[in-house]
């Protein structure tokens, strides 16, 4: 029980569903259609942003001439090639918000509708 199924005239809270219910759903096309979208978004950028980032480390380690090239004044490729990991995960965020805005979320929010019924 909630507050909200004590405080008299508000809205009832949304059922909760049971453990089959939950294995159920698991298994349901919407569900599997639901992770395999996740899926095909976050290995990918995964393995593009480790292999940036392992580039990176070995071009430090292994190529300190090159990483020492200055561009401008006292800033060398090393500097911007080290903000750019950060620029990149900025970017990758902001890549994986909209696609969980425009694929995941609305995905979601129907198998939770469907599991607890519609949100009062």
């Amino acid at each position: 029980m909630t507050t909200a199924d004590l405080t008299p005239g508000a809205a009832p809270s949304r059922r909760t569903p049971d453990e089959q219910a939950f294995i159920e759903m698991q298994a349901s096309p919407e569900f599997q259609d639901l992770r395999r979208r996740l899926r095909r978004f976050v290995f990918p950028m995964t393995a593009i942003f480790l292999a940036w980032y392992a580039l990176y480390v070995l071009l430090a380690t292994y190529a300190s001439d090159f990483m020492a090239t200055k561009v401008f004044g006292n800033v060398n490729l090393g500097i911007i090639l080290g903000l750019g990991q950060f620029l990149s995960t900025f970017v990758i965020t902001g890549l994986y918000v909209k696609f969980a805005n425009r694929e995941l979320d609305p995905r979601a929010a129907a198998i939770r509708e469907e599991l607890e019924g519609p949100e009062q």
